[in-house]
């Protein structure tokens, strides 16, 4: 693990010294820092050119980076989270060939890549040579790795491609299987089509598709199932919409409590119709499992229970009629009122969309709206596809469209190995679509990517799952196939349904 100074503005990790690059050179610090380097003159360029960066975070306040031996120093000008750092930084810090690409053309002569200028080179050369596809597996740049596998044939049209194990390689664990042949296809009925014709060593089964796995392990198939890490899906709330009063309602923590208990998790999951099983129930920001689990843990901080939705409403005022209008009948914001804005005779309806596909987002919402109307609440729903929802229904990005929405379901967003969620739920998040907004929960998302407190991420999560900036929705399960002749340790399997391959540690056993 990485070592930080006490006043966590110095960051000290070495480079694992069992590794060497295919042409000879030892895998070293300075490998970590030309890393750093092509990141910066690839900011400079364009900032969406590296996914994780933020404004203002690193790289932008790096005050160096040196390296001597395998030893690399971070030198910064913000104290992080610890934990932050080494999940959402150190974690997305790959080692690169310096000795090898230091260069700004085919036959350049090395180049000091510490210079911002030159480092601005030698990325406009890589980056130039990475669009030629068809040379993927035939560039000498390409050949120069470190793993157990190396490119050995590249299809531009389908992206389809083959690696081999890699003669040069040092580190643990060498490869057993002589060819890695990795297949493009173009739906997962396609897929399923060839895990039934034996044609496939490995694949991932869609989630619809989890009522085919006897068949599968009837034709010789072993299967496990994971959730993705850091997402979460949910039903995104408009704190701006004017709709009916819709603001004022959802900005009552009762009446988000209300819409929480209108999503029964275990019923979607438990369906055919829905998840057929093939889910995890989803109550914040972070998984039950993870080490920076929110307090309440597996257990829903508000289950799914009509009868309680029901109480709340008329203990704040409303009148309820099951499959009917509810109506507010004790106008207030004093103790079993309505709420502040909410007048005498306002009902509860508004609009909802969700994605178009897969099937189950559509069965999920139907289920939710159903639920919805046995306590008089009207809901208007209709499927839009994702990329008109992106578009159209986030106040930051559309704000002319604020009264057009007042509920959505785009499917999952994802936060990450260390998820926290400032981007999406602070008050000035990038994606905070909805506009919501809570000073106590700002402060401990500052505290989850700043601050010394490794609890602070958990406090997060509680809160998030406690004041519900959304409705949060079971989280699907990814589902991984492989043939029960491809064997090796567990590990070599279990990460299989996140898309994390560990091919150098399966071997056949017949």
């Amino acid at each position: 693990m990485p070592e930080y100074s006490e006043d966590r503005k110095t960051v000290t990790f070495v480079i694992n010294d069992a590794f060497t690059w295919s042409d000879g050179e030892p895998v070293v610090g300075d490998d970590v820092v030309f890393n750093i380097e092509l990141i910066k003159a690839a900011i400079a360029e364009n900032a969406s050119n590296w996914s994780y960066y933020t404004p203002g975070q690193f790289p932008d306040d790096l005050v160096s980076a040196t390296a001597s031996g395998n030893t690399v120093t971070l030198e910064l000008e913000n104290a992080y989270n610890p934990s932050y750092f080494t999940q959402r930084v150190l974690r997305n810090l790959v080692p690169l060939p310096s000795t090898s690409w230091n260069k700004s053309s085919d036959d350049g002569p090395a180049l000091d890549f510490t210079d911002p200028e030159n480092a601005r080179a030698i990325y406009a050369y890589l980056n130039g040579a990475s669009q030629v596809q068809e040379t993927f597996a035939t560039n000498p740049l390409w050949q120069v790795v470190n793993g157990p596998f190396r490119i050995s044939s590249f299809d531009p049209a389908t992206g389809s491609h083959t690696l081999v194990p890699n003669e040069h390689y040092t580190g643990p664990n060498a490869a057993a299987v002589d060819t890695l042949s990795f297949k493009a296809f173009t739906s997962a009925d396609a897929i399923l089509n060839q895990l039934r014709g034996g044609e496939l060593t490995v694949a991932l089964l869609d989630p619809s598709q989890v009522g085919q796995l006897p068949e599968l392990e009837r034709a010789g198939y072993h299967y496990y199932g994971l959730p993705s890490n850091g997402q979460v899906n949910s039903l995104f709330l408009n704190f701006k919409n004017t709709t009916n009063n819709f603001d004022k309602l959802v900005g009552q923590h009762y009446f988000r409590e209300v819409l929480q208990r209108l999503v029964d998790q275990p019923g979607y999951i438990a369906s055919r119709g829905i998840y057929n099983g093939a889910a995890a129930e989803n109550y914040t920001s972070t998984s039950p499992n993870s080490p920076f689990a929110a307090a309440f843990g597996p257990d829903a901080p508000y289950p799914h229970d009509l009868a309680v939705a029901r109480q709340i409403l008329e203990d704040h005022g409303w009148d309820v009629v099951e499959g009917g209008v509810t109506t507010c009948v004790n106008p207030g914001s004093g103790e079993g009122q309505c709420g502040e804005g909410i007048d005498a005779g306002q009902d509860i309806s508004f609009t909802h969309f969700y994605a178009n596909s897969p099937a189950t987002i559509e069965a999920r919402n139907l289920a939710f709206v159903s639920e919805a109307k046995k306590l008089g609440i009207t809901i208007e729903a209709a499927s839009r596809a994702t990329s008109f929802m992106w578009d159209n229904f986030d106040n930051n990005f559309a704000p002319d469209n604020v009264n057009l929405w007042a509920t959505q379901d785009a499917g999952p967003i994802n936060l990450g190995d260390y998820p926290s969620a400032g981007i999406v739920w602070s008050t000035d998040g990038t994606f905070n679509g909805g506009h919501y907004s809570n000073a106590e929960l700002d402060a401990l998302m500052e505290a989850s990517v700043f601050g010394d407190d490794p609890t602070a991420l958990s406090q997060e999560a509680t809160l998030l799952g406690e004041d519900l900036p959304v409705i949060f929705l079971p989280n699907p399960t990814n589902i991984a196939v492989w043939k029960s002749e491809l064997s090796g340790p567990r590990e070599a399997f279990a990460h299989l349904p996140l898309s994390e391959l560990l091919p150098e540690l399966w071997y056949f056993t017949e």
